[in-house]
């Protein structure tokens, strides 16, 4: 199977504070990862590096066989809509959404690149056949919505555009326990021809469905981990 990502080295950080310390990881077409570990040892900070989002970075980083990465010091962010272009979703923790736009609103600004938008009516068809709950609050205000809906919503925008890697941010955080389920399985029913990795602090949400189940602690990973229990 061909390689969708493929890490080496790399480093990051916000200001003085380095997070991830030289970290290599290769994903395959067609795997989908899950990330484990406790807040603070650098998962979302993983997530934000792959997208420039952090504050600092240093190391490779290849989107099918292309780089992205390397050395950057300033301007967090800058990059990061190109990188939508070349074929990376992201649902951030905590939704990343806008209180005063509707649900169809939302799906709509993650249409961003040009076959997207031309096709973004059928994208938001599929969103709500993956998420049903959601067709019939489709002008509904997301700022009103539960905080399950509001997951609904962010992966569905993350879901607008054909990516070849999905990064999906703690899906489960501050929902119910049956919220939690419902989401993760609309995650494994996806037809993913890419790859996806699934950064979650719940090991059971993750277990006999990921292909991998890697570990990260104090910003280093831990190798292929299995089934785990944190503590």
């Amino acid at each position: 199977m061909p390689e969708i990502l493929e890490i080496t080295q790399l480093s990051a950080g916000y200001g003085p504070l380095r997070v991830l310390h030289e970290i290599d990881l290769t994903i395959k077409s067609g795997e989908r990862i899950g990330l484990v570990g406790l807040n603070g040892h650098g998962k979302s900070t993983l997530v934000r590096a792959i997208t420039h989002m952090t504050g600092w970075q240093q190391g490779s980083i290849k989107l099918d066989g292309i780089e992205i990465g390397g050395s950057r010091s300033l301007g967090a962010g800058r990059r990061t809509p190109s990188l939508v272009k070349k074929g990376i979703g992201v649902a951030p923790q905590g939704d990343a959404i806008f209180p005063g736009l509707s649900v169809r609103k939302h799906l709509e600004c993650g249409a961003y690149t040009k076959q997207a938008w031309k096709h973004r009516k059928t994208r938001i068809d599929r969103v709500f056949d993956i998420f049903p709950p959601l067709r019939s609050l489709e002008h509904s205000l997301v700022g009103k919505l539960s905080g399950g809906e509001r997951r609904m919503v962010s992966i569905g925008r993350m879901l607008m555009t054909e990516a070849k890697l999905y990064l999906v941010d703690e899906p489960s955080l501050g929902l119910a326990p049956k919220i939690s389920h419902r989401v993760m399985e609309a995650l494994w029913a996806l037809p993913v021809e890419g790859a996806m990795i699934i950064a979650e602090q719940n090991v059971k949400l993750l277990s006999d469905r990921a292909d991998r189940i890697i570990g990260m602690h104090a910003g280093r990973l831990r190798g292929d981990v299995g089934h785990v229990e944190l503590t």
